[in-house]
């Protein structure tokens, strides 16, 4: 949504996209999908896929260790950023979202056009439609710790060998991504 209203105003930008490695197609097509309405360039910065970092830990993300979103999303867009100083990194929050900042530090500036508008969720919802564009339902790895059980069951039935590889880590670390 942040990013076709930004297209949409005519702002010049990038996009930033930061894959884990463990994402399902659809959230590819997508991103390839938005890429194509707004016409901007896609910028993916090096990064290490999920399978690394756990084979680097031994360990599988978790509630408490929760290393997979600052290895794989933060760090590489950290480094990006220091790659491009002077750079506005525009944040997706909106205004319900008022406890949240971004994360990254004092590598960019910071807008949040998204609160600019005075977008909550429902406005984004709205918007998003208005524009025929349906967000996958899985927007996150396919093997993530956050999942409810019911989305474990669908990535079993639906998805077996994306069920292989989480079950293959766990084996791997002695551990599962639904357990303390």
């Amino acid at each position: 949504a942040m990013s076709l209203l930004l297209a949409a105003r005519g702002e010049d930008f990038v996009l930033l996209f930061t894959p884990a490695g463990n994402e399902l197609p659809e959230l590819f097509a997508h991103v390839d999908a938005v890429v194509k309405m707004i016409g901007k360039e896609l910028v993916q910065p090096p990064n290490r896929p999920l399978a690394f970092w756990i084979d680097h830990y031994q360990a599988l993300p978790s509630w408490r260790m929760r290393w997979c979103t600052r290895q794989i999303k933060i760090q590489p867009c950290i480094d990006w950023l220091g790659q491009h100083p002077g750079s506005t990194l525009c944040v997706g929050l909106r205004v319900d979202e008022k406890e949240r900042i971004g994360l990254y530090g004092d590598y960019a500036t910071y807008r949040y056009p998204l609160r600019e508008e005075g977008w909550n969720e429902a406005d984004v919802y709205v918007y998003l439609a208005r524009r025929g564009v349906k967000v996958p339902a899985r927007t996150n790895c396919a093997v993530c710790y956050g999942q409810r059980l019911s989305e474990w069951w669908e990535l079993w039935k639906e998805r077996p060998e994306e069920y292989a590889k989480g079950e293959a880590w766990e084996a791997q670390t002695g551990h599962t991504f639904r357990s303390p």
